[in-house]
């Protein structure tokens, strides 16, 4: 039977094609001025122009800080964001609008579309530019440049000329003047016949894409025309949708792939936020899923076997609908379902999805391969998360974030510059001895690669509602500028590194309540000073300690959490496991396709720490094992790698006393081995052989030791000397 080709089938085609064609272009002069010099230091940034950010909902207990107040300190998150900023520098414009002057019947000015599936006849061509315009709006807001700002300005004011040409001559011409897309109005015509995947490619998920970097350039960067623009593209929606029935409507979304639609719930409902009509919040409305959005209102969990990308930006579009209907099962549908994949079906580095698609709830280990974590998942996980956060501040939401943040999207821009390509990743493996593939220039991935690495800043810092507290959520080295509370806060920070993180209050001062987020991975302790002074606080893994004082310039808060070396089981197979540093996930670097077997209790002393197993190796964040390096995984290379490898422990060893005895494992998979080393540390050797004692007890109740067993596992422990 005929299947149409994977996504990645076609990426790999078109990636080909791509590849035989010259890159080489004449630069209009816009794009010779965007080749300036690299940004100007933070404080004498210049007035942008006047920005309407978008309306904040009074529902929100905690609001963002917008992305020009943060700007990233020194280290690996701006080294990352500087990459990117130069292809944003480089890329010509002409090439991103070719794609719609040709559908326009304007001139392209002798320039061919990026490639990959950006093509002059790919289905879903358009989408990279509206990705690219979000690239260029945050590298404005984050640096002022002058640069970006005439580029920006120049894409949106041709994008304004192709749907001005649609409308006055196109051919054929739209059912209505807003329409603007890179290809004729015929995909969206025919999805409402229900047609599929590959005849016809997301077009609403285009539409989304252009439609929200319009929104960007307007709120990022004051382009007043790009308000325009996206009204009447938002107006051209209703047109479409407003009439249908909702029972067709339903079936559309329903449809693999060609009814995927991005988060138009969700630009539609920021249109309405910023133009009050209410035929944009009415055309949100249109995008309900309703099956899934009424299991997941529910919290019944469906998602086995559906595509993850094309539903997860739908729940933040829910959410926006929330904030302007006060519908409760908007609400309750994106927490169930944010509840659903991050922890059942999240992998360690943050990433969800094998081969782009949700597996059955806690199927980890069964779904390792080469193609797991697509990108985009992530990427639109993150925003789910921190949306989710502004209206409950859960501090579950930020430990998610910054896994996925350090582990993934950090991970997903290759080390190397690049001005013709964003050297992003697609898929990141998880299966044994996988290497990351970068590029996908006109990708899905691509494009929200673009934007993921200019904005690594938008939630470090969170305020209250009333403006008295502000959130400290990740420790980035960053600085904070608070005008309304005329404060600047400086964060020097080596994170991902381990080390002290420091906060100083360079400028003003006053009552605040600081909230500090205590990770959860933050076993080894938690310690806070101010102006030298510990502070009493409970700081318990997994919340926020608040500092609650006023505060005067020059006041300083040390945070101190050391890292230490730690597992993470799959849920479906105990022995399936990765290693951590505090945050950091730790692989192993080996060209063997088959699992790596570790085992580390044998070396485990009194203090039961993996630190008596994994060694470091002299350089930051890497250690070695078994003959093996791990190393950070954020540092994006072509190495093969191991995210998970497999546990081992056969037999009952405590340091060199091997009492001969099956380390057998319980109901729930953890070994005996397992539950003991739990408990650790032991201050004592006799509290050691107490635990040993008790466990080896409740092994021969449950039948999972014989008597002989249970005495030899005790004599082995009391003969065992664990102090070194």
């Amino acid at each position: 039977m005929y299947r149409p080709p994977s996504r990645r089938r076609v990426l790999r085609l078109a990636a080909q094609t791509a590849a035989a064609t010259p890159l080489v272009y004449a630069l209009t002069p816009e794009v010779a001025l965007a080749a300036a010099p690299a940004e100007a230091p933070v404080a004498s940034l210049p007035a942008g122009p006047a920005v309407a950010a978008l309306p904040t909902p009074p529902t929100w207990a905690v609001r963002p800080f917008p992305l020009d107040q943060v700007s990233l300190g020194d280290g690996v998150f701006r080294r990352k964001r500087d990459l990117m900023l130069d292809y944003a520098r480089s890329y010509p414009a002409d090439r991103i609008l070719a794609v719609f002057r040709a559908n326009a019947g304007l001139d392209t000015r002798g320039a061919r579309p990026p490639g990959g599936w950006e093509t002059s006849d790919g289905n879903l061509r358009g989408h990279y530019g509206g990705h690219f315009l979000t690239l260029v709006a945050q590298a404005y807001a984050d640096t002022r440049e002058a640069a970006l700002k005439a580029k920006l300005d120049y894409l949106v004011g041709a994008l304004g000329e192709c749907q001005r040409a649609l409308a006055e001559h196109g051919s054929p011409r739209p059912s209505h003047p807003g329409y603007l897309a890179a290809y004729p109005e015929t995909q969206f015509i025919l999805l409402e016949s229900y047609t599929t995947y590959p005849t016809i490619w997301a077009p609403y998920y285009t539409c989304h894409k252009i439609m929200r970097g319009l929104l960007d350039a307007h709120t990022l960067a004051g382009n007043a025309q790009a308000l325009e623009i996206a009204a009447k593209m938002g107006d051209w929606v209703h047109s479409r949708l407003g009439h249908l029935p909702k029972a067709q409507l339903e079936r559309m979304w329903s449809i693999y792939i060609a009814g995927e639609y991005g988060g138009m719930n969700e630009v539609m409902a920021d249109l309405y936020a910023l133009t009050g009509r209410e035929e944009h919040l009415a055309a949100a409305r249109c995008f309900d899923n309703t099956a899934l959005l009424d299991a997941c209102a529910e919290d019944r969990d469906i998602l086995d076997g559906r595509h993850a990308n094309q539903h997860i930006p739908q729940f933040t579009g829910y959410l926006r609908l929330f904030d302007h209907t006060g519908e409760e099962e908007y609400a309750a549908a994106a927490r169930n379902f944010w509840g659903m994949v991050a922890g059942p079906r999240t992998y360690s580095l943050g990433g969800t999805g094998q081969g782009e698609m949700f597996r059955a709830r806690g199927a980890i280990a069964a779904t390792l391969d080469d193609k797991n974590a697509e990108t985009c998942a992530t990427y639109n996980m993150l925003k789910l998360s921190r949306q989710l956060f502004f209206r409950e501040p859960d501090p579950a939401y930020m430990d998610y974030y910054e896994r996925g943040l350090t582990n993934h999207i950090l991970a997903s821009r290759r080390d190397a510059p690049s001005t013709s390509s964003p050297e992003v990743t697609y898929f990141v493996g998880m299966g044994p001895g996988v290497v990351r593939q970068y590029d996908n220039t006109g990708t899905c991935c691509g494009g929200t690669g673009m934007e993921n690495h200019t904005k690594y800043q938008d939630s470090v810092y969170f305020r209250s509602a009333d403006g008295n507290a502000l959130y400290v959520n990740l420790y980035l080295a960053s600085t904070l500028r608070w005008p309304e509370r005329g404060l600047v806060i400086e964060q020097t920070s080596d994170y991902p590194a381990e080390g002290v993180r420091t906060l100083t209050f360079r400028e003003g001062g006053g009552r605040l309540d600081l909230r500090l987020r205590v990770p959860s991975w933050a076993t080894g302790g938690f310690t806070v000073t101010v102006n030298g002074v510990r502070q009493r606080v409970a700081a318990v893994p997994g919340s926020y300690v608040t500092l609650s004082r006023s505060w005067r310039r020059g006041d300083r808060v040390r945070i101190s959490t050391p890292y230490r070396l730690r597992i993470e089981r799959a849920l479906d197979d105990p022995a399936v496991q990765s290693v951590f540093h505090g945050p950091v996930l730790l692989v192993a670097q080996s060209p063997e396709q088959g699992f790596r077997t570790f085992s580390f209790y044998k070396h485990f002393t009194l203090r039961g720490d993996l630190a008596d197993a994994i060694r470091p190796e002299g350089r930051p964040l890497h250690f070695t094992t078994h003959g093996l390096t791990l190393a950070p995984f954020h540092i994006a290379d072509g190495t093969r790698y191991h995210a998970y490898f497999k546990r081992s422990e056969p037999v009952v060893v405590f340091g060199t006393t091997d009492s001969g005895v099956p380390n057998r494992a319980g109901g729930d998979g953890l070994t005996f081995l397992d539950v003991l080393w739990a408990q650790a540390p032991f201050v004592t050797s006799g509290r050691f052989v107490g635990a040993v004692r008790a466990l080896a007890d409740d092994w021969l109740s449950a039948g999972l030791f014989t008597r002989a067993e249970r005495d030899r596992v005790v004599a082995a422990a009391v003969g065992a000397d664990l102090r070194r």
